[in-house]
């Protein structure tokens, strides 16, 4: 801080600067005053909306999620707008005192005049879900009283409108998108089930369910394969005893004969017997492919079903809530106050600018004193030539000049304020200073109210 290091360096500071201090924050206050008065007055009305609780809930009596809430927010959004505020604009003639403000100054006025509050409902809101809302307020505060309450019921019968047919606009465009998910999920079922038919139908001797018989039909075959073989061996045997003989009788060459076209027809069992197995085995080896697209198919057909079936359930609910809105039986908006034209002025804060600008003065002038001060670094007192110079004065001999009759009065007057044997005038300097700017800022308040 300079040369002021202590509270007495800080009071002789303000002594000598009272008059510049005093200058400087008299223009102040007189300047904050002057602005405080010129500023126009406004007028605030408002209007009430009601969200009203539905008369008919869906589900069984429980009550639906309220949806209020980003209604009104995209309300509000719409309705806030440059071409819907340029619309009001004209059509209450707003701002026709002021033709040099451009359409976004006034646009930008507008939106500021403008206020939306809602009131919280005393319903318990559940952990996680939208908040509950049971009325809006809509504030207009603008010059005009008429124009003032005209706004803000203009901008309370919009949010009714858009209110209304956005939900019944909401509820129709979910119902159709439901019904068209619908057609969609469907159609798709039905392909998928017609191609899996197709493939049963092209692997049908693969298919799982038959791996079972043709596991028992392979081991019939092994069976008959075992068999023929024994036989193949005995009719083997018997041509082989016939063949030792050296002549053959006729009896032994019928027998022959007979013996060889049995061993033919049992090759030829044989070897269909083996060709079966093969097919079988085939059919066998394809059956875990085949079981692995099946599984595929009826997943996605399990899938395509549970969408179906949530589709189905939407696309009521949709539709039981299309109705209600219809019938506005649904949660719903309503006027429940107007807004009325005020009879008197909500004030445009002059006492707060001037409290302000007057205490702003005060410290303004007490700063340039400072600096003043601060440009002029002179030593004053023994203290600071201690500080300064690290000497300490033997004496310090006070300035003396020759004043005027007034000025010795009034250093004779400022003796009195500072003479410790008088009760009232005991007080010190600062002191009477500080309570006569206190007095001025009183009577400057009680002026502007």
């Amino acid at each position: 801080m300079g040369q002021i290091q202590s509270l007495e360096e800080l009071i002789g500071l303000l002594s000598r600067r009272r008059w510049l201090i005093l200058l400087i924050s008299v223009i102040g206050i007189v300047l904050s005053v002057i602005f405080a008065t010129s500023r126009p007055d406004t007028y605030e009305s408002a209007a009430v909306i009601q969200i009203e609780v539905p008369t008919v809930t869906e589900g069984q009596g429980a009550t639906a999620p309220s949806e209020a809430a980003q209604l009104l927010q995209a309300i509000e959004q719409r309705l806030t707008t440059r071409e819907n505020l340029l619309e009001m604009i004209t059509r209450h003639g707003l701002f026709a005192d002021a033709p040099g403000l451009s359409d976004d100054q006034k646009v930008s006025l507008l939106r500021g005049s403008v206020r939306f509050e809602t009131v919280a409902s005393a319903t318990a809101q559940a952990f996680g879900g939208a908040p509950q809302i049971s009325a809006l307020l809509i504030f207009a505060r603008l010059g005009d009283p008429e124009q003032a309450a005209r706004v803000a019921n203009d901008f309370a019968q919009s949010i009714l409108d858009q209110s209304s047919a956005g939900r019944l606009d909401t509820a129709r465009e979910t119902s159709d998108f439901y019904i068209g998910e619908e057609t969609r999920v469907w159609a798709e079922i039905t392909a998928l089930e017609a191609e899996i038919a197709a493939f049963q139908n092209a692997n049908t001797a693969a298919l799982p369910v038959q791996s079972a018989t043709l596991r028992v039909e392979r081991v019939a075959l092994e069976d008959d394969l075992r068999r023929l073989s024994q036989d193949q061996v005995a009719l083997q045997g018997q041509i082989g005893a016939i063949g030792t003989t050296g002549t053959l009788r006729a009896t032994d060459q019928r027998a022959l004969a007979d013996l060889q076209s049995q061993a033919a027809v049992l090759d030829a069992q044989r070897s269909a017997l083996i060709a079966r197995r093969a097919d079988i085995d085939a059919m066998l080896a394809q059956t875990p492919e085949v079981d692995r697209v099946l599984s595929g198919y009826d997943r996605r057909l399990q899938q395509l079903q549970d969408q179906y079936e949530v589709i189905t359930r939407r696309m009521a609910e949709a539709a039981t809530t299309q109705r209600l809105a219809e019938r506005q039986q649904a949660e719903r908006f309503t006027l429940l106050e107007r807004a009325v034209t005020p009879q008197f002025a909500t004030g445009s804060g002059g006492k707060k600018i001037a409290a302000v600008g007057a205490v702003a003065s005060v410290i303004g002038a007490i700063l340039v004193a400072f600096v003043l001060d601060l440009m002029n670094p002179v030593v004053r007192s023994a203290d600071q030539m201690a500080r300064q110079l690290d000497l300490r004065p033997v004496v310090s001999i006070p300035e003396v000049r020759a004043a005027a009759r007034s000025t010795q009065r009034a250093r004779t007057l400022l003796q009195l304020v500072d003479d410790p044997k008088r009760p009232i005038f005991g007080l010190p300097r600062y002191a009477v200073f500080a309570g006569g700017a206190t007095l001025c800022l009183v009577f400057v308040a009680a002026a502007i109210g």
